[in-house]
């Protein structure tokens, strides 16, 4: 048993909600001291009933109703949620739609992207086109990478990165396996260390405890 307050934790997807799943047997194993006590879709997605399935609360908040135009719209609904849900943390698991960051909440948004940033970030590189892309360009190492996030693509602070072999001959497919294998368990760990206070994000930069 610990006696760890659990960080609450807010989770925006946009597919399959497979990282979500993995955090959720994280904390059932007692390896993430958290809880998630909202869930937010930009679309329809399989996540939506998979997390259901597990008896979270989901919201649908579709990217598509808003668009463009109507970004700080989108973005003030999703931060409603939030709020509401009395979210400490906000963790970012496969969604695909922008979203402005409120002030309120620089320094508590996390995200994982499958490479090793900064190579391979940017708007559009996520998902499989990062692994053709690698792939591609015949790079022999790739990874994950968990970093903060900012009103920039993959732009914020890193707070770690697992790293794999990229097989010269292997696919694409091949690949993303390899990484997600990793991110299973980057994820949780750098969501603890913000949890409990040994990293921050200070002045655009990530900032870890000396103890």
């Amino acid at each position: 048993m610990t006696d760890k307050a659990k960080i609450k934790l807010g989770v925006l997807l946009s597919g399959g909600g497979r990282t979500l799943l993995n955090l959720l047997d994280k904390i059932e194993a007692g390896e993430l001291i958290a809880e998630v006590v909202t869930v937010i879709a930009s679309r329809e997605c399989d996540g939506i009933e998979r997390c259901r399935a597990r008896g979270l609360d989901v919201h649908l908040v579709e990217y598509s109703t808003y668009g463009e135009e109507r970004l700080e719209d989108y973005s003030d609904a999703i931060r409603a949620i939030l709020d509401a849900a009395g979210a400490e943390l906000v963790l970012m698991a496969g969604f695909l739609s922008k979203w402005i960051i409120p002030d309120a909440y620089t320094g508590r948004v996390l995200n994982i992207h499958p490479a090793l940033l900064p190579k391979y970030g940017g708007k559009g590189m996520y998902g499989m086109n990062v692994h053709r892309a690698i792939i591609a360009a015949g790079d022999l190492q790739s990874g994950c990478t968990v970093h903060f996030v900012t009103n920039e693509y993959d732009a914020g602070p890193i707070i770690l990165q697992r790293t794999v072999r990229v097989n010269p001959v292997g696919t694409p497919e091949m690949l993303a396996k390899r990484v997600f294998e990793q991110e299973c368990y980057a994820y949780p760990e750098a969501i603890q260390y913000v949890a409990d206070g040994d990293v921050k994000m200070v002045d655009g930069k990530a900032v870890f405890s000396e103890e």
